[in-house]
């Protein structure tokens, strides 16, 4: 029996409240000596976060349950929005001082503290685990010079890690096209708090939700929950929800942002204005009750690496109608089990799939149970497995190549 414990650091660039279950429970196992360094505490703490336009904090614990370290960070503009926003020189002196077996990298390439980690792992040849979310290369914006940068640039960036660790089988398929060995490269499921959403959903009264939502409890709900921003395409929403125009339908935006004043605008202006409810932000203890008092969420974002709001609908027992362009798509939505997916901006195939289903409800109600059935194996359990799987392959093929070079040296 291997008793060896890995002391482990993992480097994230601000505290999130979808990774907080993973870290508990990976601070648990026996083979893992587990210490957290963050570069930003936003999100543990009250911030005004300008796409919502409120002050945010998470209502549910984040900093809980395993060992962290805040390393400060030296930017003079401190933030996610820049290069420099993120400047957290003291990950070096952290990674050069803390004798870790491994080091897991989570930040973005786009932040300086992202190199910071990578050039102190490699001076101290500690193995590097790199975390890629993506599951297509090609940019956000349609620049095809940008294109081009990331096909020369995600080979040797990626290459610099003993392990790349995805989470979605599209993430693996991602990272083979670029040339990175199959052996180099671990899915884990990108999850939630399963059990947490499951009993906070079984203890919701849809009827009591949606009479404070002023919507009859026999009438059938659309659900968009997200930022109402552009590269969520929320107007694609509301204009299939229009165009399907099914009777007694409802449709319901939980988010806000930048886009919403329009969305209000628009709705007026095709007639459903009655029939659209906007909540503003809701955070997350609240969220359960959205998706377990709707009958369909649509998330028709025109990218989502994963998209962790299909995660809590499913659990809650609320189908999904996702774009191609959702990481989730590949490992949760089976189509016309749990879900459907459409392509991206094609509203009238999401006209379709939401007149459909909005008119034989019933096929809704079964893919809600097939929803939930699906998740049990999707957790953070299974997160956690594919974690350490990560750090013994990363620490095993470090451990390989330098017994091959000590070979070769002594013949």
């Amino acid at each position: 029996m291997n008793d060896r414990r890995y002391r482990t650091l993992l480097v994230i660039t601000h505290p999130v409240q979808y990774i907080a279950p993973t870290l508990r429970l990976l601070a648990v196992r026996r083979e893992i000596d587990l210490l957290v360094a963050y570069c930003s505490l936003v999100g543990s703490q009250s911030t005004l976060d300008p796409d919502f336009g409120v002050k945010v904090a998470w209502d549910v614990p984040v900093l809980e349950g395993y060992s962290w370290v805040h390393v400060p960070n030296i930017s003079p503009e401190p933030g996610l929005a820049g290069f420099f926003g993120l400047l957290n020189p003291g990950l070096w002196k952290t990674i050069r001082s803390g004798g870790f077996d491994v080091v897991i990298n989570l930040t973005s390439y786009i932040y300086a503290s992202f190199w910071i980690t990578v050039a102190a792992t490699k001076v101290q040849t500690v193995p590097l685990l790199l975390g890629m979310d993506a599951t297509q290369i090609a940019p956000l914006d349609g620049k095809k010079w940008k294109l081009g940068i990331k096909r020369a640039l995600w080979p040797r960036l990626y290459g610099l890690a003993d392990v790349v660790v995805v989470p979605s089988s599209g993430g693996v398929s991602l990272m083979r096209s670029l040339g990175i060995p199959a052996e180099r490269v671990v899915q884990t499921a990108h999850s939630v708090d399963n059990a947490w959403w499951a009993d906070q959903a079984s203890k919701v009264d849809r009827r009591v939700v949606r009479g404070s939502w002023n919507i009859p409890e026999s009438a059938a709900v659309v659900l968009f929950c997200g930022k109402l921003q552009p590269w969520k395409r929320p107007h694609d929403a509301l204009r299939a929800f229009a165009r399907s125009s099914v009777e007694g339908s409802y449709l319901v935006f939980a988010g806000d942002g930048p886009l919403r004043t329009d969305l209000e605008t628009e709705a007026h202006t095709l007639g459903i204005a009655h029939s659209v409810r906007f909540l503003g932000f809701v955070n997350q203890s609240n969220l359960p009750a959205v998706y377990r008092s709707s009958d369909v969420l649509v998330l028709p974002s025109e990218y989502e690496a994963f998209g962790l709001v299909v995660n809590e609908a499913m659990l809650c027992g609320c189908p999904v109608i996702v774009s191609d362009r959702v990481g989730a798509r590949f490992d949760l939505v089976r189509e016309g089990e749990t879900g459907f997916i459409f392509p991206v901006a094609n509203v009238d195939a999401l006209t379709a799939l939401l007149y459909e289903n909005l008119t034989t409800r019933s096929r809704l109600n079964q893919m809600a149970s097939a929803a939930q059935e699906q998740m049990k194996g999707w957790s953070p359990e299974k997160n956690v497995e594919g974690l350490i799987e990560a750090i013994l392959r990363a620490v095993r093929l470090r451990e390989g190549s330098q017994t091959a070079i000590s070979e070769e040296l002594s013949d």
